[in-house]
């Protein structure tokens, strides 16, 4: 049986949390002077908030440096162009470029796991030999290859799959005896439902011991089946697009440790100023020694609190202890941000649309987004019109959605544009 215990980053997985703070602001005081020196967005903020590099001489002093907001990075790309002033390296420099939903574009330089990812997979328990099937978007978004690179740079044998295409995912995992995944939670229980609903017993036809989550919430319910009824080890992390891994789980499953290799505070989304233990506050991240995308203190839109009591595991670091909601109406489904502009530019194509609202459910461990379409009136909805305006929304959110017309009246005037109405077991 392979041993998936043990450290990435012994020494500083375990050090002081005084030890890792002077490690920290040491690498943070060279970060801010480099991002300030090199990327347009950063200097123009620093300099509106009166803030020279040379007075971030601690993690306290990000206060006074404000958040970028993940739904600004939308604006910031119309405005400035592609990566939106916070490119920190010369673009022919750059390894590949992503696309993520806005269009946010995404740059990837050529730095060693400038993503942080490997500490990430290797705490969750792979290692050198697993077979493990990546089921993120390998298409236009950076999970996908990002993930790949990680994982491979581990020793592991990865098989890119992808998104969707369960029959031949199913027949994948039979005859290559994949023992591991790295997906949203929800796929990975599709497919072993998928399994079993053509007839295999999959603790005896299949191979799965490890998973690593992320891209959505792990009901605890569904975290329990995985476990107990067909023994797969599962930890989660937060991983975003746009910097790579924030946190992960450990053994004990106790919450998840912030990455070593990121600033991550949970702050007072109105003031941005740092929240104790067990405030709940957004997630802002300021990612470490990254030259090629260097935002400073990017608000992730997440709420969460952390706690510090020291981990059975070991570890000394703060633990994100889990997600309770949102700031703003940018949401995820399947994976995959939406953002309110999105919603708006499928609604602007169409003539005889007057007023839109998405609404985010589930139905078992699938993620399903509801398009109400409130027509003008004199407009009668049709199957025409229904399939124009989900071809749309596969264009411009890179997801499907099932339109719903409605009765005029029925969406409020100032009725969110996205609703997240889904419950988490």
């Amino acid at each position: 049986m392979t041993d998936r215990s043990g450290y990435y980053e012994k020494e500083w997985e375990t050090q002081s949390p005084a030890e890792r703070e002077e490690r920290q602001t040491a690498w943070l005081i060279e970060t801010v002077r480099y991002a300030y020196e090199h990327c347009e967005s950063v200097k123009e903020k620093m300099d509106e908030a009166g803030v020279s590099p040379g007075a971030v001489s601690s993690i306290k002093d990000l206060e006074r440096i404000p958040i970028t907001p993940k739904r600004d990075l939308v604006q910031l790309n119309r405005e400035k162009g592609p990566f939106g002033g916070f490119l920190g390296v010369d673009p022919d420099e750059l390894k590949r470029i992503y696309i993520s939903p806005g269009p946010i574009y995404d740059p990837h330089g050529r730095e060693d796991d400038e993503y942080s990812l490997q500490p990430l997979f290797y705490n969750a328990g792979f290692r050198k030999g697993d077979r493990v099937i990546n089921t993120f978007s390998y298409h236009l978004t950076p999970a996908g290859i990002f993930c790949d690179e990680a994982i491979n740079a581990l020793g592991c044998v990865l098989v890119p799959t992808g998104v969707g295409n369960t029959e031949v995912q199913i027949k994948t995992m039979m005859d290559l005896k994949v023992n591991g995944y790295i997906g949203v939670p929800s796929f990975l229980m599709s497919l072993i439902e998928k399994a079993e609903g053509k007839g295999y017993d999959f603790n005896r036809d299949f191979a799965m011991e490890v998973a690593f989550v992320a891209g959505e919430i792990l009901p605890d319910s569904m975290r329990k089946r995985l476990e107990e009824d067909y023994h797969i080890i599962v930890r989660q992390g937060l991983i975003i697009a746009d910097i790579g891994g924030i946190s992960y789980e450990c053994p004990e499953k106790n919450g998840m440790h912030f990455s070593e290799h990121r600033i991550v505070e949970i702050v007072d989304p109105q003031t941005g100023k740092q929240l104790g233990p067990g405030e709940v506050g957004e997630v802002v991240v300021t990612p470490l020694g990254h030259k090629t995308y260097p935002v400073i203190r990017l608000g992730t839109g997440d709420l969460s609190y952390y706690e510090e009591a020291p981990c059975p595991c070991g570890r000394t670091s703060k633990r994100m202890m889990k997600i309770v909601g949102r700031v703003d109406q940018v949401t995820k489904v399947r994976g995959m941000f939406i953002h309110p502009s999105q919603v708006q530019e499928v609604a602007a194509a169409f003539s005889e649309v007057e007023r839109v609202r998405v609404r985010v459910d589930r139905e078992g461990a699938r993620d399903l987004m509801l398009f109400d379409v409130e027509l003008l009136e004199g407009r009668a909805g049709s199957d025409a019109l229904k399939s124009k305006i989900e071809e749309k929304i596969r264009e411009v959110l890179k997801l499907r959605g099932d339109v719903v017309f409605v009765q005029k009246g029925t969406i409020p005037k100032d009725a969110k544009m996205i609703e997240d109405i889904r419950k988490w077991e």
